[in-house]
Parts: C-alpha cells; sequence; structure tokens
C-alpha cells in the first residue's frame, strides 16, 4: 500500500479532449481527505487464492486476478478487513481518479500521447497492434507520480460507485456514489483497449455479477490521521 497525498482535483473531462464524451461531463472539483493509502498494484491471483484458495490455478500467481466479479472483489476486501483490521475497501470513483492523474492535469498521467512502453494496451488508435495482447505483472511498466503501476491499462478496476451517467449531483469529498442498480463503475482501461479507453478520465460500467478476462480490482483503506 502506499500512502496518497491529501488535496482537490479536476475530476471529469480535460478541456479539448476529442474523446470526451457527457459520462465525463461536467468536470467538477473533488476533495481527496488525508490517510488515503492505495495498493501499489492490482490484486493478483496469488493474493485472491488466499481468500480462494484454487481459483483459476492454471493463472500465475503473479498475475492481475480476473474473472472476479465486483461481488468478488467487495467480498475479498471485507475478509481482509476482518483478517487485519485494516478497513480494506474498493477505492471510490473519485479516488481512483484521483490516484490516477497523481497531481497531471493531461489525458494521461505520463502526458497527453501514451506509448507501449507506458502501458499496457493493444491497439493504437489506427488500428494497428501496438501490445502484446496480454495481462503483465506489476513493475513490467513504469509507476505514475504517486507510485503506483497500471492505473493505466493491463486491467479495468473495479470501483465502489454505482454508475450514473454523468456527473451532475457527484460528491465532491471523495465518497463513493451509490444510488441503487446493478451496474458498478470500472476505470482504467485494458491490454486488449485503445489508448482513449486508458484516459485519465475514461469510465465504463458492467453489472455487478459480471466476470471478464481483462477486469480486476485494487484495494484502498482510509486510515485514522493523528491529529
Amino acid at each position: 500500500m502506499i500512502d496518497l497525498p491529501p488535496g482537490w482535483f479536476t475530476m471529469g473531462e480535460n478541456p479539448g479532449d476529442k474523446f470526451a464524451t457527457d459520462i465525463e461531463r461536467p468536470a467538477h472539483e473533488v476533495s481527496i481527505p488525508p490517510g488515503l493509502a492505495f495498493s501499489v498494484a492490482p490484486v493478483t491471483f496469488g493474493e485472491f487464492r488466499a481468500f480462494r484458495p484454487g481459483y483459476l490455478p492454471e493463472e500465475s500467481p503473479d498475475l492481475p486476478a480476473v474473472h472476479v466479479t465486483w461481488v468478488d472483489a467487495a467480498d475479498y476486501c471485507a475478509a481482509l478487513s476482518l483478517e487485519t483490521g485494516r478497513p480494506y475497501r474498493l477505492p471510490s470513483e473519485s479516488e481512483w481518479e484521483f490516484a490516477c492523474r497523481a497531481g497531471s492535469l493531461s489525458a494521461f498521467s505520463f502526458g497527453d500521447e501514451l506509448t507501449p512502453v507506458m502501458a499496457n494496451f493493444l491497439y493504437a488508435e489506427s488500428g494497428r497492434k501496438v501490445g502484446q495482447g496480454s495481462r503483465t505483472g506489476a513493475g513490467a511498466f513504469p509507476p505514475n507520480a504517486f507510485g503506483l503501476h497500471d492505473m493505466h491499462g493491463n486491467v479495468f478496476e473495479w470501483v465502489a460507485d454505482s454508475w450514473h451517467p454523468n456527473y451532475r449531483g457527484a460528491p465532491a469529498e471523495g465518497s463513493a456514489w451509490n444510488g441503487g442498480g446493478d451496474l458498478r463503475v470500472i476505470r482504467g482501461g485494458a491490454w486488449d483497449n485503445l489508448p482513449r479507453h486508458l484516459r485519465s478520465s475514461h469510465r465504463d460500467c458492467l453489472p455487478r455479477h459480471v466476470r471478464r478476462e481483462n477486469i480486476g480490482f485494487r484495494l484502498a483503506v482510509s486510515l485514522a490521521v493523528p491529529e
């Protein structure tokens, strides 16, 4: 886990981003309080099997755990919390974007262009294959300014929030935005995507019981800050 600095950031559409759509609007200011930590990388199969022994044994323990539903991910967080006494959970969508941007104001935390040496994705915007076409272990690509790996690409990541088709009425203090319904937000893009799907502001959703080969999750925890 890495402690993240508190602060304000602008969530949503970047000015002039030709790939932005209404689901990334309106851009809005969000406050992230102190005490937030994120896992350096998505949860691996090795880590997930401590909770569910024997799960997909053919998969390398060093690769991000996939074919995991939102419910599986939430249950893993609950089990880990019970075991350790620390309040592990899925990050909120706003926490996730704050962590992904890592202080950047560009389309990606590395700038407005993304190359195959920066993140794991399959296709250039032209449609030409440029990636290896499979998941990679943590450390295969450089971390962002907060020290987090694979915030862009490798696997989409479940976050805590229910799906909302835009940001009208979104929380301004970093909490998860819930409201019923079966759809849950996924962020970050994956190994089989175009760069546009790896942008810091890109968002999508799936039913919470869906399993996909390109969706995993990472952990967040909020700890009390000494006064």
